[in-house]
């Protein structure tokens, strides 16, 4: 079984080691609240009415017209955008790598602060979806991007720039860098 879980991803490791401390009664529990939802029919969705979908579209498209922003104002449409600054800049790291570090690093919060660690002691906080400290942030800031440590793209471009001087790319990162 050890030798399997190597070759799992990790939170496929997880997910089997919980299996493994949850236990054939809590396996039995799992299974059988499963097959509630089995027997259950799932709704259908409801469509929605063309008159809001043609809406919407012309919406999203007057937005762009206007210099809107084509990323989403999430998780999801920050790192989209970061990675296509990053392109342009050549700084490498994936989609799955800087989520990965940013979950770890701030749960998703573009406004978390780290007020304990010895950054924090020294009068220096880390800040933002990557934990990026005042001083390494305005070293690896990327033109473009705004100069705000907190700003959810630019927090993420300078983390990789950062990541990619010190370790080839964020993409390498497993714990606090």
């Amino acid at each position: 079984m050890r030798n399997a879980l190597r070759t799992l991803k990790p939170t496929t490791r997880l997910a089997t080691t919980g299996l493994t401390v949850l236990g054939t009664a809590g396996i039995a529990a799992t299974a059988l609240a499963g097959t509630a939802h089995a027997t259950e029919h799932p709704a259908k969705p409801a469509a929605k009415p063309a008159a809001k979908v043609e809406m919407a579209a012309h919406a999203k498209k007057a937005d762009e017209k206007k210099g809107g922003s084509k990323y989403a104002d999430n998780l999801d449409g920050w790192i989209r955008e970061a990675r296509a600054i990053m392109k342009k800049h050549d700084i490498p790291g994936s989609y799955d790598g800087i989520k990965r570090n940013i979950i770890r690093e701030s749960g998703g919060d573009p406004n978390a602060v780290n007020n304990w660690d010895i950054n924090a002691q020294k009068g220096i906080p880390s800040k933002g979806l990557l934990q990026v400290i005042q001083p390494t942030f305005d070293q690896y800031h990327v033109k473009g991007t705004p100069d705000k440590l907190t700003d959810p793209v630019a927090n993420i471009v300078a983390a990789c720039n950062y990541a990619a001087d010190r370790y080839g790319t964020m993409d390498n990162v497993d714990s606090a860098y």
